[in-house]
């Protein structure tokens, strides 16, 4: 057992980095005789199959924010964080369902571009402008963050050198290739994120038993922390203010998770480039399949690591090895990076290229949205009405190199930060709410204004700061601030609609019938059966 790595671990890397680029650009390379267009770059070509989105939409998803944010969570509450990615895959079907039909009617290229064609040019910019910042600062920025510590913590090399080998990496071929390039290449990201993943949770559970395997070892980990196996806390746990018990199911994760999986351009992107609506919401039923298994994988290694550094026991047994780099109360997102540790040679690889592929996977797909937003929403609206798809295309590979820098500068200064993946729900939430109630309301409620719709998207930023920072007790859980942000959005919404239209429709109003929302058998068995597991996974750690 060694801190480092071993020939064969390198060499297992390198390779996995070879078959990435390779693929990548393989894939994203001209046709003879066809230049790539707009659609070639932003949809690949709307030629995705349901299995590569549904890959795609987990490795985008699934990064270093999971592997080593939500494992410190699991180490610092347990089990209740896996509620993102239980409540996730109920939330996917909904997408499938209600808001894939509508997105796909009316052939869009971006999110922002729904909100032009509801309601306004200047709305969209609005928004446009607001996501762009939360990807770059937000989202972007903790990805490399935590790649780079993960890098750090495991082979020593200093977090500014890992960070720009980590974005040089996802810039090598996402910025060339455009989402073709990163809706394929996740295939294979998936494969090592899951492989590397469940490796580790062996690893951890047959540490824990002493050898005896993982049923032994889970029964230990369960007996030893039994507290980290409730998904509802109550208001005595210290955690209780970032998953506020009852309410993570009836209240502002909701927000969080719609937001996201709904409304979220590096994520729904995937399900625009379907062949057509059946396929996307194959995608989508594959996806929320995946989100039931993703705590195994992410989640229990962190409790895991939890128990064996508070048995003395194992401790010893871990040699010196097991003293570097220890994780405690106070930094428990060095729980992954420090039991990738104990793997044996080669195997070290495998699961450091899992880490890798998530880290870069979600670097290639944020920085393709970015990219997306910018030349699609600003730069063809407000810079060059009349680009070329040449010019488009190379826009988009400009633009997406400028965030990534600002990202690589931004990304040191969140040192010091733990739980990060709290951190970056947090803080998302500030802006996600007001965009939420815009979208539901844009889509479901035919009197909805332009007017009132800019006018609540607006004001949803000073309700959440004030909700954020005013010293009351009851609006302190971040959830709670989230829920309530969304809901005096909406009143603001309807009210200015209703005095601005007197009750009547908004000529923008979208039509629905039951025909736009009828769903294959494949989807509705497969969702009820989503929602059997999910029912019995809440009642079996309730």
């Amino acid at each position: 057992m060694t801190a480092g790595f071993d020939f064969w671990d390198y060499v297992v890397f390198v390779a996995y980095a070879i078959l990435i680029l390779g693929v990548g650009l393989w894939v994203s390379r001209d046709k003879k005789g066809h230049q790539k267009n707009a659609e070639d770059y932003f949809l690949a070509s709307k030629s995705l199959p349901w299995w590569a989105i549904g890959t795609s939409l987990i490795a985008a998803n699934i990064s270093a924010e999971q592997f080593i944010g939500m494992s410190g969570s699991g180490f610092a509450l347990g089990i209740a964080i896996a509620s993102y990615e239980w409540m996730a895959a109920l939330t996917l079907i909904i997408v499938g369902k209600y808001f894939l039909p509508i997105f796909i009617e009316k052939g869009l290229y971006t999110i922002p571009e729904f909100v032009e064609k509801r309601f306004s040019t200047n709305l969209k910019t609005i928004l446009a402008v607001f996501w762009l910042g939360l990807y770059i600062f937000v989202n972007l920025a903790s990805v490399l963050y935590l790649g780079g510590l993960a890098i750090e913590t495991i082979m020593g090399v200093d977090m500014m050198y890992a960070i720009i080998g980590l974005a040089l990496f996802a810039a090598a071929y996402s910025l060339y290739g455009g989402l073709s390039a990163v809706a394929w290449t996740d295939v294979i990201q998936v494969v090592f994120l899951v492989l590397g993943g469940l490796i580790t949770t062996y690893l951890a559970l047959n540490t824990v038993s002493g050898g005896e395997g993982v049923i032994q070892g889970f029964a230990k980990v369960w007996e030893a922390a039994p507290e980290k196996f409730h998904m509802i806390l109550d208001e005595t746990n210290d955690n209780y203010n970032n998953l506020p018990g009852i309410w993570v199911l009836v209240g502002g994760l909701w927000v969080a998770n719609l937001y996201y999986w709904g409304f979220n351009q590096y994520i729904i992107q995937r399900t625009l480039a379907a062949k057509s609506l059946r396929e996307s919401q194959k995608g989508i039923l594959l996806a929320a399949f995946l989100k039931l298994v993703i705590p195994l994988i992410v989640v229990i290694p962190g409790i895991a690591a939890y128990v064996m550094v508070n048995d003395p026991a194992i401790m010893a047994n871990l040699g010196e090895v097991g003293q570097l780099n220890v994780p405690s109360a106070a930094q428990a997102d060095k729980a992954y990076p420090w039991l990738l540790q104990f793997l044996p040679v080669g195997l070290k690889g495998v699961a450091f290229a899992a880490l890798a592929a998530a880290v870069v996977s979600s670097l290639a797909s944020m920085l393709n949205s970015t990219s997306t937003i910018f030349t699609m929403d600003i730069y063809k609206q407000y810079i060059n009405k009349n680009a070329t798809d040449k010019a488009t295309v190379n826009v988009g590979r400009i633009s997406g190199a400028v965030a990534l820098l600002i990202a690589v500068i931004v990304a040191p200064l969140l040192g010091g930060i733990d739980q990060a993946f709290q951190f970056i729900q947090e803080y998302t939430g500030i802006v996600s709410p007001g965009i939420l109630a815009v979208f539901l309301l844009g889509l479901f409620w035919k009197k909805t204004t332009n007017n009132a719709a800019i006018w609540g998207a607006v004001a949803s930023i000073p309700i959440a700061l004030a909700l954020k920072f005013l010293p009351i007790p009851i609006f302190e859980p971040w959830m709670h601030q989230m829920g309530i942000t969304a809901l005096l959005t909406m009143a603001i919404i309807m009210i200015l609609s209703h005095l601005q239209n007197k009750g009547a429709d908004d000529p923008k109003g979208i039509e629905l019938s039951k025909e736009l929302f009828k769903t294959s058998p494949t989807f509705n068995i497969g969702s009820f059966v989503v929602c059997i597991l999910l029912t019995v996974l809440y009642a079996l750690f309730w």
